[in-house]
């Protein structure tokens, strides 16, 4: 579908975008930053929290399911409103979980919910940062996932400050929600580009499971989903277990995976440019495995954060790489969207429990050690990345 918009339509819409996956980022890190206190409060043992982190990712996966046809049906505005809605719901009912009335069951319900509202958000904002992108007809979409991390970021330093003056996590997390609510309904007001609902074509989900670029896509984005999702689920209670590191610390390196996640994001579209999706992405994942690596191995903690800062640079661009490649189709963006977001979403089903239960034999620490196992034959998945040639939007004077 050819969209006819102005200008300034397509600078709001993208500033819009950003807004988005900046709030999304802030939302989901607020509880990533608060898993070791989840820990703590509700007595939980590595794989009893492997399988509490399950909640989240099952809800996100539950939501890929039908993120396609909700977003082709609702379109991304519409969307995007409803996900966040579930988003903030679910952060805040995990914050009573927590700590108003600690409750396994009520913290698993509440990020069962954010992570279906996260996942539905994410489906719908791709979709439209993809006409962004192509209306602008330049890389850009590293940089809206640039804005996630800066909002992971800024939950990070924020949750590293709350821990250490001994601010309840219930109000930590309930006045996030609400912040996180108002601004992206005040954000998904500008969206335009990748139209209204579409109720009379079919969104084309099925045959998207048939193609096989699609599903290439996918295999490589669970890949690179799982190396991110690791370091946002264990990163702290690895350097809190293996390095003795209190929890405000162990809140800063996960800070500092996520700062130079945005660093990447944010200037890794100049290396997308000139040389493409596929070499910059071999480079990338190799970094990403050699950090975890460092990370594990670098035997004092000043080293091992430095593995993590390189885990963090190497990580940076293959999710919104894949995402854009999904989408480079305008007509079928949803669909392949939706497909890869299943696929890619797999990794946070099996990944937290994955490391959890190695972590109960190995220790946290050694469990990272997956994440390079899985990201040095993923190599060959590469190439399904290339471009093929694309429809696009149609800017107005």
């Amino acid at each position: 579908m050819t969209v006819t918009v102005s200008r300034s339509e397509v600078r709001a819409a993208a500033a819009g975008v950003a807004v988005t996956f900046g709030l999304n980022g802030v939302a989901v890190a607020t509880w990533f930053a608060r898993v070791p206190a989840a820990r703590d409060a509700l007595g939980l043992t590595p794989g009893a929290l492997g399988l509490l982190l399950l909640s989240m990712s099952a809800g996100a996966f539950v939501a890929m399911l039908t993120a396609g046809e909700v977003t082709h049906r609702l379109g991304p505005k519409r969307t995007v409103c409803v996900a966040v809605l579930a988003v903030s719901a679910g952060l805040a009912a995990a914050g009573v979980g927590i700590g108003a009335f600690p409750s396994v069951a009520l913290t698993a319900l509440g990020i069962f919910v954010l992570g279906y509202g996260s996942g539905l958000c994410d489906v719908a904002m791709n979709v439209e940062a993809a006409e962004v992108e192509r209306a602008l007809g330049k890389t850009v979409m590293p940089r809206f996932h640039a804005m996630w991390s800066l909002g992971t970021v800024a939950a990070a330093g924020l949750a590293s400050l709350v821990a250490w003056v001994v601010l309840p996590v219930t109000t930590h997390l309930v006045v996030v929600a609400v912040l996180v609510a108002g601004g992206t309904l005040a954000a998904a007001r500008t969206y335009k580009l990748a139209g209204e609902a579409e109720h009379g074509r079919s969104s084309g989900v099925l045959a998207a499971w048939r193609e096989p670029r699609t599903l290439l896509i996918g295999l490589l984005v669970l890949v690179l989903a799982f190396t991110e999702g690791t370091a946002n689920d264990w990163v702290a209670v690895a350097f809190i277990d293996g390095y003795s590191f209190e929890p405000a610390m162990g809140a800063l390196v996960f800070a500092v995976f996520v700062t130079t996640m945005t660093f990447g994001r944010i200037f890794g579209t100049i290396a997308l440019d000139r040389w493409g999706r596929v070499p910059v992405l071999l480079v990338t994942m190799v970094l990403a495995a050699s950090g975890v690596a460092l990370a594990v191995f670098g035997g004092s903690p000043v080293v091992a954060v430095a593995g993590v800062a390189v885990w963090g640079l190497g990580t940076a661009l293959g999710f919104p790489v894949g995402m854009s490649a999904a989408a480079d189709d305008p007509a079928h963006a949803a669909a392949r969207v939706s497909v890869v977001a299943v696929i890619g979403y797999t990794a946070f089903l099996a990944g937290p429990p994955l490391v959890g239960f190695l972590g109960d034999e190995v220790g946290v620490l050694k469990a990272l050690l997956v994440v390079p196992l899985l990201l040095l034959p993923a190599l060959a998945l590469v190439p399904a990345l290339r471009r093929p040639v694309a429809g696009g939007v149609k800017i107005g004077e």
